[in-house]
């Protein structure tokens, strides 16, 4: 079951809200995953970072032990703010990217922590049999979107498959943070297809989850940045892939490659991660369009619809990341959450869609109880 607490580090301007979700079941691993916001708006950026830090090392204390595995830092400058911020932060497995939260900070942080860890390697942690590797701020040079695109997915498959792994096995979730999405967002779907096609990834197999969306690296050169998760470990029939076509349409209708979502189940548990979903229909068309509060309660019944196909629902998720494209809809977007969903960890960003009739996205989380006797616990 899940338990949801919202705690608060500090005080005045160096206080620092968490919300937390933790996952348990008797015997089993416990999962955590928290967000940070820093309250102290209109402190410089070094302040509110230390502060975000502070709170962290004193949620990880309180956790008796748990394992950091991957960290996501939501910068709102990130040329003048990653490096400062990786010196901060230092130790930490850590992704970093410009999309400024929208709460007034300049910085917030998605933690997630899991208990019985054993840090193996850069990125990797293991436990049960499983080593699970988070492949964070992938860059390659490139002259365009699509070369860097093409580089940095040849580099990562490389590196799955000195571990013996797969990107059509093992590879559960993928984030491309585009610079500039309107412009370069195609290079990055074409890339993808045209590497996914020589893996032997098609619409008659399967891809794998993933969010494109606008997100700033620190190098105005970097057009694309990638962070990656995969399991070294799954065994065949361990994931399955969500697709609510009752409400969305696969995504190769309209030319990109990737899946709506994807559950991936264990032993003891079940976990559905679910990639960026936005207000469209099962013909992929944009729904609601110049309305936020009917594309948020849109892309809310796709959300669930996928949650649904894989036995969970909105009560069973840890974590919430929202993308806006406007920020005079930011008002709008959070007391909606907050009204129907106060107690999830979330996140509201400045990261325009890859569209620009949607004006808004989310991706999400989900942990069930699940006993699935053909696999090992989580």
């Amino acid at each position: 079951m899940i338990r949801y607490d919202t705690i608060v580090y500090g005080s005045g301007a160096c206080r620092v809200t968490v919300q937390r979700a933790a996952f348990s079941v008797d015997g089993g691993v416990g999962e955590c995953h928290a967000m940070l916001h820093a309250d102290g708006a209109g402190e410089p950026f070094a302040a509110q970072a230390a502060s975000l830090r502070q709170a962290f090392d004193e949620l990880r204390a309180g956790l008796c032990g748990a394992e950091c595995v991957m960290c996501r830092l939501f910068l709102s400058d990130a040329a003048a703010q990653q490096r400062p911020a990786a010196e901060i932060f230092a130790g930490v497995p850590l992704s970093m990217i410009q999309q400024p939260p929208l709460d007034g900070s300049k910085v917030a942080l998605w933690a997630i922590f899991c208990e019985g860890a054993e840090r193996t390697d850069e990125g990797a942690f293991a436990h049960n049999g499983y080593t699970h590797r988070y492949a964070l701020m992938r860059e390659a040079a490139g002259p365009d979107s699509a070369a860097q695109t093409a580089s940095l997915l040849e580099t990562y498959e490389a590196s799955l498959e000195r571990h013996g792994m797969t990107l059509a096995d093992n590879c559960v979730r993928t984030w491309f943070f585009v610079r500039d999405v309107d412009v370069n967002y195609k290079g990055v779907v074409d890339a993808r297809r045209e590497n996914f096609i020589r893996c032997g990834l098609t619409e008659k197999t399967h891809y794998i989850a993933s969010t494109g969306i606008e997100g700033k690296p620190d190098n105005c050169g970097s057009f694309v940045r990638m962070d990656a998760y995969a399991v070294e470990g799954l065994e065949t029939g361990q994931q399955q892939y969500l697709y609510a076509k009752d409400y969305l349409n696969p995504t190769y209708e309209y030319g990109v490659t990737f899946e709506r979502g994807v559950r991936v189940d264990y032993g003891d548990r079940r976990h559905c991660l679910i990639s960026g979903t936005a207000s469209i229909d099962n013909r992929g068309r944009v729904v609601h369009a110049g309305d936020v509060r009917r594309q948020t309660e849109r892309m809310w019944e796709n959300v669930g619809a996928l949650l649904q196909e894989g036995g969970a629902s909105m009560r069973d998720v840890m974590s919430i990341i929202v993308y806006l494209r406007d920020t005079a809809d930011y008002v709008t977007v959070r007391d909606m959450f907050a009204a129907r969903w106060p107690d999830i960890p979330a996140v509201i960003t400045l990261a325009p869609v890859c569209r620009p009739e949607w004006l808004v996205e989310m991706e999400c989380v989900a942990v069930t109880e699940s006993c699935d006797g053909r696999f090992r616990p989580y």
